[in-house]
């Protein structure tokens, strides 16, 4: 297991460097002026623009750019942006908001997805299972920023059984936007879930537990569930990030301070380092979590060796 780790966190390190360098590449390297709108109507003084560029590198070439960037962030510094506050320090401010949220919502998605899914499964045909879909399905035809704004209107503003803004990012007032932000992925996971336990559970394994005389519940939650969950962990895994870069909608919706705030102000004043950094993590989380997924298949399945 730990060769396999490691040769992993080894082949991650090609991937960050092409992701990261194709970012950098696109927020500095694109036609047009970073600098324009920055002072207003007015052009900026020359003398601002020189001290931004030299800022910034960006009179060296791409790959010198680049390469001080990286040396930097290996350091742990994210820049600063032209503002001069530092990159880091808006980022840890938000991200942690953002990261609550996306894990309340992965929480909403896998528990309430993966029941779904399991009871459709188990009742093949019936009316629980045609209710899953046909709900699913609702759930997949709407835009999440249509289901935030219903559901902020309806029970927030109408009915006041929730508060339509978040005040302060504590799990309790995340749940909503959380179930929100989950709305569409918890659609998928309940029919992936669904189609997975529909085709193993006639599969070899399963007969010969009930031919055993084990109870049905320890057939399906040991046997049948495990084996099944594998494409759904895949799934939840890589949600994760998307819910981290996705979260832009929902939380505009309800105010939430979180990091999707943060980069839509960024990419609307062309702040480049800020969105350079916000990406940058989002990286990292996206290959921590693919090694995480990795790891849980053999978990889930015994069969499944790491040398």
């Amino acid at each position: 297991m730990g060769r396999y780790v490691l040769r992993r966190l080894l082949q991650m390190v090609p991937v960050f460097l092409g992701t990261t360098f194709l970012i950098y590449a696109m927020v500095w390297a694109v036609p047009g002026d970073p600098f324009e709108g920055k002072c207003g109507e007015r052009d900026c003084p020359e003398s601002y623009v020189s001290a931004m560029r030299d800022r910034f590198n960006l009179d060296d070439p791409l790959l010198v750019q680049y390469g001080k960037y990286l040396l930097n962030l290996l350091q742990g510094d994210f820049g600063l942006t032209s503002s001069g506050l530092q990159v880091a320090d808006r980022i840890a401010a938000t991200f942690p908001v953002t990261l609550k949220l996306a894990l309340v919502a992965l929480v909403v998605e896998a528990v309430i997805g993966i029941t779904a899914g399991v009871v459709s499964g188990l009742r093949n045909r019936g009316f629980l299972d045609s209710l899953v879909l046909v709900s699913t399905l609702f759930l997949i035809s709407i835009p999440v920023f249509v289901t935030g704004y219903v559901v902020q209107l309806v029970f927030g503003l109408q009915l006041g059984w929730i508060s339509p803004t978040v005040t302060s990012p504590t799990v309790g007032s995340l749940i909503v936007p959380g179930f929100v932000l989950a709305s569409l992925s918890m659609a998928y996971v309940a029919r992936l879930s669904r189609a997975s336990i529909s085709e193993n559970r006639r599969a070899d394994y399963v007969r010969t537990a009930l031919a055993k005389g084990l109870p049905p519940r320890r057939v399906v939650g040991v046997h049948l569930l495990r084996n099944s969950l594998i494409p759904v962990i895949t799934f939840l895994g890589t949600d994760l990030g998307a819910f981290l870069g996705g979260a832009i909608v929902t939380e505009g919706i309800f105010n939430v301070p979180g990091v999707g705030g943060l980069v839509f102000r960024s990419i609307l004043t062309k702040d480049g380092a800020m969105v350079t950094g916000v990406v940058t993590v989002l990286v990292l989380v996206y290959l921590l979590m693919t090694l995480l997924v990795d790891l849980l298949y053999a978990v889930l399945d015994p069969r499944i060796r790491y040398d």
